[in-house]
């Protein structure tokens, strides 16, 4: 599918093809993958984004891109075209994707993100004060555990379908060598995904840290290439503390703890995010935040979560949904999207990552469940 010109191969194009218009077609055989792609898009029912805002118009305006990273349409549409049950459908290959595509992006960042306009403009990051959070369920009787999580993207690589094998290399190389710098609590270990023994990945699964190579919408983005290539996991010793390499994301930084205390586990995540920060540039927008390989990810990217019991809210799916929409709240199975509830445990988490700030995303989930344990006693 839809190739990405990589670094090397751009460096030995002729010079006056490297600028001027010639560099900006693209090629016969991407033009007519796009414009299949188009036409099978527009004959389904598919009820993405994708589907939604890829008009005829938006479509003749957006073919003939390309970033200066060598992506076109087609590295940003592949996966929702291949699978017509996506959700959203898109995906950006790099971070200048969401600029040069941006007739196709922002109307769809919108929708998902309930009216984030292009005109909006993503506040700067503030974590807030950590100290006004506290624990949400003391007594142990309602959550399991408590997550937060962010995505970060690292400054001059681009995303997933466009790295070389190299790059992924070399990004592991300086993840972990960033990481080892980490003191007290952050404290701990990289395990790279290559050459990894089959206890140390046993263990991982165990714990459910490990992730497996991408499902069938990433692969589809061709977000997979080089697996396991420049791929790993970091944890603390206490493992609550880790960090995934290069799996959808270059970044994902998450905190995490057993039962409903989430200032602590807020707390330890903000600590981690600003001494990585210090070390490693990460990619910002002006206006959409913090960049990162899926549009339905920008902004704060946090996601904050419980996984908790409500087994009376809970006997009435409808009410539970309704009353966690009504917090900005979005429910899912135990092992999140497309998953069913083990046990009556629901995934409950923030839905909005965008327009407000690091601290307000978290505070609205803690809010939220405070509200849905409130109903759930009072049932």
């Amino acid at each position: 599918m839809g190739g990405c010109a990589t670094k090397e191969n751009k460096e030995n194009k002729p010079a006056e093809e490297a600028d001027g218009k010639a560099a900006a077609m693209v090629d016969a055989a991407t033009i007519e993958k796009l414009e299949a792609g188009f036409s099978k898009l527009q004959a389904s029912d598919s009820k993405s984004l994708l589907k939604k805002y890829l008009t005829k118009e938006v479509f003749d305006a957006l073919k003939n891109k390309k970033t200066s990273f060598g992506s076109t349409l087609l590295d940003c549409i592949q996966s929702g075209v291949e699978n017509l049950d996506s959700g959203v459908g898109i995906y950006a290959p790099d971070a200048e994707a969401y600029s040069v595509f941006a007739d196709l992006f922002d109307p769809i960042i919108e929708d998902y993100h309930t009216g984030f306009k292009k005109t909006d403009k993503h506040p700067p990051k503030n974590w807030g004060d950590v100290e006004t959070l506290g624990n949400l369920d003391p007594d142990n009787e309602f959550i399991v555990s408590t997550r937060v999580r962010c995505g970060r993207s690292m400054e001059g690589y681009p995303f997933n379908p466009c790295l070389t094998e190299a790059q992924y290399k070399e990004m592991e190389e300086k993840v972990s060598s960033t990481l080892s710098g980490l003191e007290g609590e952050l404290k701990g270990t990289f395990y790279p995904l290559t050459g990894m023994s089959k206890e140390t990945q046993q263990q991982l699964i165990d714990d459910h840290f490990l992730f497996k190579e991408g499902d069938r919408f990433l692969q589809a983005a061709n977000a997979c290439r080089f697996w396991p290539s420049g791929r790993g996991i970091y944890h603390n010793e206490n493992k609550t503390f880790l960090v995934w390499c290069n799996e959808e994301d270059h970044l994902r930084l998450i905190s995490m703890q057993m039962g409903g205390d989430l200032k602590q586990v807020y707390k330890r995540l903000v600590t981690a995010v600003n001494d990585v920060e210090k070390r490693v540039p990460f990619s910002h927008h002006d206006r959409l935040g913090f960049l990162t390989f899926c549009p339905t990810n920008l902004g704060t990217t946090v996601r904050a979560s419980v996984h908790i019991k409500l087994p009376k809210l809970a006997a009435d799916k409808a009410k539970l949904e309704e009353v966690a929409g009504k917090y900005h709240l979005q429910v899912r199975g135990t092992r999140g999207e497309h998953t069913e509830a083990e046990g009556g445990v629901y995934d409950i988490s923030n839905k909005r990552r965008m327009g407000l700030t690091e601290y307000d995303a978290v505070k609205e989930m803690y809010d939220g469940i405070a509200e849905l344990i409130k109903i759930e006693k009072s049932l």
